[in-house]
This record gives C-alpha cells, structure tokens and sequence, in this order.
C-alpha cells in the first residue's frame, strides 16, 4: 500500500512519500536509544510540563488538524476536532497524575519484615524505545494514548502510522518537537508494514503496542513472542447493545444510532449487534431504524455532516460482501443496504433484521455503519448471543433492573460492561479486550504501567 494522503470523499490522491530508507531507520533507532538513555531521568515536573504544552499546542491546531484528518480519513469535521480535544484531554490527564500512578510502592510492614528486609518498594521504571503500530480510523486518539503515558513513564515512542495518514502522522512528530521533548523522544517512521517485523526484532525496541486488526496483531504477537518483548494488543470488536424490557428505550435507540455510527461505523468499540428482549423489540426497531434513516450523509467538510465516507474503497467493498451475503442467508434489510452512486467512498447506514449465525456478518466484525438486530426472549438468550463472538471488546447494557445488571457484568465476555450509556474511552479508565479482541491495556493506571519494569527493591537488615 503507498503512502499517500487520498481523499475518501472523492478518491483524489493528493500527496504521495516515500518509505523511509535502511539508512534514515537505522538513524532514528540509533537517536530513540540515544535519547532514551538520558530522558528516562527526566523528573516527573519536566516530563508534564512538556506534555501540557503539547495539549496546548493541540488544542490551538485542532481546526488546521481537523481539516487534514477529515481530508485523510474521511471522518465528518466536527468529529476530527473533537478528537483532538479529547486529545489534549488525556495529555492533561497524565500530565497531572503519572506521577502518582508511578509512585513507588511500600509492601505492609509485616511482610517486609516476614521477607528478613528492613526495608522493600516496588518502583516503576521505563523499558526503553517503544514501537506503536496505529491504525486510521482516530489517527489521533490512537497515538496519544499510547504516547502520553509511554513519555510519561520516561519511554521514548517509534510510530508507525497507517499508511493512508501521513500528514497526521508527521504533524504528531512535529507536535512533540515544538512542544519541547528532546529530538529523539517521539519519532514517526514513514514505511509500509513488511518493514515493521526488522524494527520489532531490533534488540534496542523493548516493547510494541498495536491498534488494528486481528492478522496485524498475530504478526507482530508472533514476532515479539519470538524476541521476548511486551505488547499491548486492541484488536477488532463485535460489541454487543443489549435492550431489556426495563430500559428507556427511546432513549437506547437514540444512543444506539451514534453508537453504531460515529465516524462512519469505523471503531473497534463501536455498538454493531443490538440484543433486544422480545417485549421491547419492535418499539425499538422502529425507532432505532427511523433514526439510521434521518442521518445526514455526506461532504466530511461540511459542519452538518453526520456521516462520510468510509476511509477506503476496499472498506466499502466489505461491506457490500458482508451485507450480500447476509441478504442471500434470509436476513431483512430495515434500511439502507444499496451503495450509492458518484464519487467517494460512501455507503448508508444500513439495519439488518434476522441475522443468523451462518450468515457471515455475525461472525466478522462489520466496519461501517452497518448494524445487525436480534431478538433476544430473556436475559439467559440475550448473554449467549452477546458472548457468541470470537470478539470481546466492550458492551452495551440498557436496563433499569439492578439484577439484570449484576448478571451481565458478572457474565458478558468483554472488557467493559457500560450501562445505560455508550461506550467510549476516557483516560482514567482502563480499556482493552478479551478473546480475539487482545490483551493489555490503554489508558488509566494500568495503561502506563504497561511498558515500566515493575522493579522489587530490598534491603537488607
């Protein structure tokens, strides 16, 4: 796949680069072991200072950044500059509590005296450079979740970014350096994925975070279990919405509609199979389906665009498989399910009634705004739908019913349980998945922890 910026609102190519050289890799791993070697001794003030100056930065380019985001990746303007708001959010975030979450940490007395010390901590220190694999669809968010804590905790960070989102990519870059962090501290490398497997099997990366789909991680899982380096994976989502008789259900199909379509229906936590108890089913179809239909698709430039296109032409082909595939099995399509004509890569969104488990699309994660709706007779059917996935990313509960609620946190297979609400990210919790969704975790807490070694220091009586 080239690097190049492409326009998916009308498949204009617009700049092109070339991959980066043995050579230029090679000075850039040599600069991240460099300059990690005397940042990671940086103190916890300088370290935020830094990073808050990067939010403010951010903050001030969020409409320039905006534009080439929306202009990469098709997401509807207004959504861009959120993103990088939520952003400088985090940056803030971290800036204000890493070092706290990286304190060092005092066992009970009991027990250091048990273990013959007379005195033992736990102290987090950094694991050095550390790769990131980041995909498209929040070209942003993706990155800085990784990177606020990874520079926070005294890592120094190695992107590889998608290759449709150059110019975010390098404005990343540039981000840190204007900010002030030491060359070397944040470095993007324009090249295409067979170049990844070298640099992850380099012995100065200690470490590799990867966003994307689930072959990407297999590959760089693969390569790093072979080396003997950490990863954090955050692989694909099937995320369940489930509807139960007690839930506002005007107020879940309001929901479900931004759930399932927000950036085009081209997140990982995206709501995409909505579980409905019989006795509310038809209430909600009709109304989760009117709202589908009301959305403005369109120009990702203009302010009123609700919906654009999807970010490739291949994303809309899959889709137009899975949704053919599901039509031919018996499935009914509420609305939507036709790709329109004219340039761009748009497809509406669409609601499919009576989906199967032979139908491809219960199986496969659909990328776009594509939603599937099951009938669920009580509870017990509701958790073996949601759980029947081989995805386990998040979840979505509609109820009122604090039994109701008790039993799907204590029975859904994902790594979060929201209720009453839709999922999203937030720095101080933690987010990531179980089964073939991955392992590890972003954000809160446990995220910076993930690339520090956990060091047990002991003294002697």
């Amino acid at each position: 796949m080239p690097i190049a910026t492409v326009n998916p609102a009308n498949g204009e190519t617009l700049r092109t680069y070339e991959a980066m050289g043995e050579e230029e890799i090679e000075r850039r791993l040599q600069l991240a072991e460099a300059t990690f070697r005397t940042y990671r001794t940086t103190p916890f003030d300088e370290r935020a200072r830094l990073m808050r100056r990067a939010a403010d930065l951010l903050e001030a380019d969020q409409d320039e950044i905006g534009k080439v985001i929306t202009t990469e990746m098709g997401k509807p303007v207004k959504q861009a500059r959120a993103e990088a708001a939520k952003c400088a959010k985090a940056m803030r975030w971290y800036a204000d509590h890493a070092a706290e979450l990286l304190a060092d940490e005092e066992p009970a007395e009991s027990d250091v005296k048990d273990s013959g010390a007379s005195r033992a901590l736990v102290r987090y220190r950094p694991l050095g450079p550390v790769l990131a694999v980041m995909p498209w669809n929040f070209p942003l968010w993706q990155v800085v979740r990784f990177a606020a804590p990874a520079l926070m905790a005294g890592n120094v960070g190695l992107l590889k970014h998608a290759s449709n989102v150059p110019q975010t990519a390098l404005y990343l870059e540039n981000l840190f350096h204007r900010a002030g962090f030491p060359e070397g501290c944040f470095q993007t490398l324009l090249i295409g994925s067979a170049a990844v497997d070298d640099i992850l099997r380099d012995e100065r990366v200690r470490a590799a975070t990867l966003t994307g789909s689930e072959p990407a991680g297999r590959a760089v899982a693969s390569t790093a279990g072979e080396m003997i380096k950490k990863t954090v994976l955050e692989l694909g989502g099937s995320d369940p919405f489930v509807v139960m008789p007690s839930a506002d259900v005007d107020r879940a199909a309001q929901v479900a509609v931004n759930a399932r379509t927000q950036n085009a229906g081209q997140s990982c936590i995206a709501a995409k199979r909505f579980i409905v108890h019989t006795d509310v089913y038809d209430a909600f179809a009709e109304r989760f389906t009117e709202g589908m239909k009301a959305l403005t698709v369109g120009d990702p430039m203009d302010e009123g665009t609700e919906v654009g296109p999807l970010s490739s032409e291949q994303g809309v082909n899959d889709l137009v498989e899975l949704v053919d595939d599901a039509v031919r099995g018996g499935a009914s399509v509420l609305c939507g399910g036709e790709r329109p004509g004219g340039p761009g890569w748009y497809y509406p969104p669409t609601v499919l009634a009576g989906v199967t488990r032979g139908m491809r699309i219960h199986r496969e994660e659909a990328f776009g705004p594509v939603a599937t709706l099951y009938r669920a007779a009580d509870l017990d059917e509701a958790v073996l739908i949601a759980n029947d996935t081989d995805f386990g990313l998040s979840s979505n509960v509609w109820t009122r019913d604090d039994a109701d609620v008790d039993r799907f946190v204590r029975d859904l297979e994902a790594g979060g349980v929201y209720v009453n609400g839709m999922t999203a990210s937030h720095p101080a919790f933690p987010f990531g998945g179980v089964k073939r969704s991955g392992y590890g975790r972003e954000l809160s807490g446990h995220g910076i922890r993930e690339f520090c070694n956990i060091t047990t220091v002991w003294h002697g009586a």
